[in-house]
């Protein structure tokens, strides 16, 4: 059985809360908590996480409304985009449907139409993403600064967009929605303002504009309220002002709108007696015409009389249905529940049932239908059965869609971890029963799938996964198991399967990755797996251990050169170097995740200027309260993939203490080859600077040079887009390839950086030294900055002075040092290389 989901209704009703708790237990998804008030609701959410939360309005001194604001606020255990769905009472719709999108919530449901629980909570399940209750406002203002200023004091509530231009404000209207238009009418003055106005009211009569005038014109403003405009503020104005007017303007139409909503509820209730009797004849003709189907079954099931919704629901007609048994208007999976409901119903066992089936519909199609059925004797002890059948398929097909939402990953169709994890623990109880069954586990992980999502983009890597997952579908039989654990981890539950076969069947699986050919545009690649395999047995059935047996197989097969399957022995849970790495690699994922890290900062010298330059951002690791090293850990992230939350950590970091230290002008943060062309990598670089305000040109990125030759054209756009952003660029270790100097003129870098393997020989070997002066040359004559590494000694210092080279880095200037010791040593620094 899969995992259920936790739902937490928050409602001070007993009642409305076993209503709900009814309406949705028959689906078997989710496990309920119950609260009778929202302070209560919220200690429990402090403490631990729900999947759904369902939440009345009247749910004590924080109401529902401010309940739901808590949620998305971000400060309790449970994440700020938990689906919420509120239910009150009544409602008027433009109201709650207003309300709802100020306070983030998903649905809106009113507890009478409760019926519809299972249809709303799989919509809002299927579709919930993150939340923002401001309203969109295009702004027509030509000055940037005033532009700027106006959009800083609007943030909070309006999601701005800037134009210049009536023409670039018309064109953006056209193209998508805007809550409101915010025009300054000071600096469009005459016909071109007035003719932006009529085209937008022309297109949309109810947009609403604010326009900000001059306050000695009163005839213009006159002018602009006659055109439509809704409001105006006169220069010069308080900006609380404008947005107090352009918070009313936006919402004009809700307000409208709800009101004769408000006021046609209160007529409905001030309604006389005759006209609700009326209203409620009405309402009876129009019962008399649903999709609920009646009729009369005797003693042997046969139908003996329907009503003409039997035609809509099943597509048979009266005449040639009656007389014949329900039971063969039924699917054959359900005839025999039927049969076994009218038999207890005929012989007096039971007065009444409920039971739910399908009918197969004349058109060769099923419907879900909800059957009632009822016993009545009449005086001379006939027996009739009277049956209500409700088309419950729309119901139906919600409550599997949840069931599958719940046991499935959404991207492959696959079976999902939760399922797996229980099917694991479930097929590992079954052998402790028969002593000769044996299952086998496969643990699979695509090899350099990230390359994929780096050079093509995620886009490309769904569908690969997609890909990959039709390609099991097509080697594994039905009668196996398989699931998506993650990203691009899989793993196949082979039931009855020795280990031979089960060998069998996983190389199937690498051949036949590695024999498709994934397409992309104009090109075609391929890519393989690495599998680990385990056996389930009487000796070896629990499910912890499998699952840490295949994923030490698994770590086996990448280490012996991927691509291939590697078989779990005794020998290998014995081998503590291997035991040691795969530890280790977790651990030091851990560490990122958790943020257990320290930055040493190393000056870089500006041989010209005899000062320092700017400082280069080394990472170390704290794992258990030691100092780890770059070549102790990047190892294992490099096998693990996860170089990209390395520098994800290093970039939020660095960025923070150049905020946070003035001492740290300008600094260099070294980027991986796989996260340099994540895309990724570029909105979290933006969303760093913009969180800790510090100015783009702060910033150096570096990349190896054999990583930016390897994909140039990408690398050539990361670069461009990172100059463009403000940040400056280094090419890391060039000269490494002699035959790449062409190269350079092709990248559009600040900085390029010798490799320290030429510097640190460069007295004592001419070719280092002849190599040293051409890359320095080559970077001047492409107007780029040199920077020699290894920088050990005076002797090396000097001599690179000498020659011109920009910038020196090495431990005779400075080495890596926590930002607290650096502060200290840089006015020795400074004063002992001043030479």
């Amino acid at each position: 059985m899969a995992k259920q989901l936790n739902l937490l209704i928050v409602n001070s009703s007993e009642q409305e809360r076993n209503t709900i708790k009814n309406t949705l237990h028959s689906l078997d998804v989710f496990t309920f908590v119950e609260c009778e008030d929202s302070q209560i609701a919220l200690q429990f959410l402090k403490k631990q996480a729900v999947d759904v939360v369902i939440t009345g309005l009247d749910v004590g001194k924080i109401d529902g409304w401010r309940f739901s604001r808590m949620v998305r606020s971000g400060l309790l255990q449970t994440p700020k985009n938990t689906p919420i769905l509120l239910i009150p009472p009544i409602y008027c719709e433009r109201i709650a449907e207003t309300t709802a999108r100020s306070y983030s919530i998903d649905a809106v449901l009113p507890f009478e139409r409760h019926a519809q629980l299972p249809h709303t909570l799989a919509n809002v399940l299927s579709t919930h993403l993150e939340k923002s209750s401001r309203l969109n406002l295009l702004l027509l203002e030509p000055n940037q600064q005033r532009a700027d200023e106006i959009c800083q004091h609007l943030s909070l509530g309006f999601a701005c967009q800037h134009v210049h231009t009536t023409h670039d404000a018309l064109s953006l209207f056209r193209q998508q929605s805007y809550a409101i238009i915010l025009l300054d009418a000071t600096a469009t003055r005459g016909n071109a303002a007035k003719e932006l106005v009529g085209s937008i009211l022309k297109h949309n009569p109810n947009q609403a504009i604010v326009t900000i005038i001059d306050s000695r014109d009163a005839d213009y403003a006159e002018q602009l309220l006659l055109l439509g405009v809704t409001d105006f503020v006169r220069e010069p104005y308080d900006i609380s002002i404008l947005s107090k007017v352009c918070d009313h303007a936006a919402r004009r139409e809700d307000f409208m709108v709800s009101y004769a909503e408000f006021e046609e509820k209160v007529s409905q209730l001030s309604r006389s007696e005759q006209n609700y009797k009326d209203l409620f004849s009405a309402h009876q003709r129009i019962l008399l015409h649903l999709n609920t189907v009646v009729m009369e079954l005797d003693q042997q099931g046969l139908i003996r009389f329907i009503n003409p919704a039997w035609e809509a629901l099943s597509g048979f007609g009266i005449k040639t249905s009656l007389g014949q048994s329900l039971c063969q208007f039924v699917t054959a999976e359900h005839r025999n529940a039927l049969q076994k409901v009218l038999k207890k119903i005929i012989n007096a066992q039971q007065q009444q049932a409920k039971i739910e089936l399908q009918i197969a519909h004349q058109k060769q199609h099923q419907i879900w239908v909800e059957c009632r059925f009822q016993l009545i004797k009449n005086s001379k002890s006939k027996v009739t059965i009277t049956a209500t059948l409700d088309n419950i398929h729309e119901r139906k097909q919600a409550e599997l869609q949840l069931r599958h939402l719940a046991l499935h990953d959404t991207l492959t169709g696959l079976h999902n971890r939760y399922y797996f994890d229980q099917q694991l623990n479930k097929i590992c109880a079954s052998v402790t029963q028969s002593k000769h069954v044996e299952h086998a586990l496969l643990y699979i992980d695509l090899d350099h799938f990230k390359i994929i999502n780096d050079s093509k983009g995620h886009q490309q890597g769904d569908i690969v996964l997609k890909e990959v997952s039709q390609l099991f579908g097509k080697n594994i039989s039905d009668e196996h198991l398989t699931f998506r654990i993650g990203g691009d981890e899989f793993a196949i539950i082979l039931s009855n399967t020795n280990l031979l076969d089960a060998h069998i069947a996983a190389e199937s699986i690498c051949m036949a990755i590695e024999k498709h050919k994934f397409h992309s545009e104009e090109h075609s690649y391929s890519i393989s797996c690495s599998i680990g395999l385990t056996q389930i047995t009487i000796e070896n059935h629990d499910a912890n251990e499998c699952l840490k047996q295949a994923d030490i197989a698994l770590y086996i097969a990448k280490n012996l050169g991927r691509n291939l399957v590697h078989c779990y022995t005794k020998e290998d849970a014995n081998n503590s170097t291997l035991q040691a790495g795969l530890e280790w690699g977790h651990s030091v994922r851990e560490a990122l995740q958790n943020n257990l890290i320290e930055l040493h900062y190393q000056p870089i010298w500006d041989f010209k200027n005899n000062t320092i330059a700017y400082f280069e951002a080394l990472l170390r690791l704290v794992i258990k309260n030691e100092l780890i090293y770059p070549n102790q850990f990047i190892p294992a992230l490099e096998l693990l993939n996860d170089t990209f939350l390395m520098d994800q950590c290093v970039i939020k970091n660095a960025i923070a203490a150049v905020a946070a230290h003035d001492s740290l002008n300008q600094i260099a943060i070294n980027l991986s080859a796989q996260s340099f062309l994540d895309e990724r990598l570029l909105p979290h670089i933006q969303a760093c600077l913009v969180e800790h305000q510090v100015a783009a040109e702060n910033i150096i990125f570096e990349i190896t040079e054999s990583a930016s030759i390897n994909n140039l054209s990408a690398t050539q756009s990361m670069i461009a887009k990172l100059n463009q952003l403000g940040c400056h660029f280094s090419i890391d270790d060039f000269g490494t390839g002699f035959s790449t100097f062409s190269y350079l003129k092709q990248l559009p870098a600040q900085h390029v950086k010798i490799d320290g393997s030429f510097v640190r020989d460069m007295l004592n070997d001419p070719i280092d030294l002849a190599l040293v002066k051409a890359v320095h040359d080559i970077s001047h004559s492409l107007d780029k900055r040199s920077v020699a590494e290894y920088v050990e000694n005076i002797e090396i210092f000097k001599a690179l002075k000498e020659i011109g080279v920009d910038y020196g880095q090495g431990f005779f200037i400075a080495r890596p040092m926590p930002i607290y010791e650096l502060k200290k040593a840089i006015p020795t620094i400074l004063s002992c290389k001043t030479i």
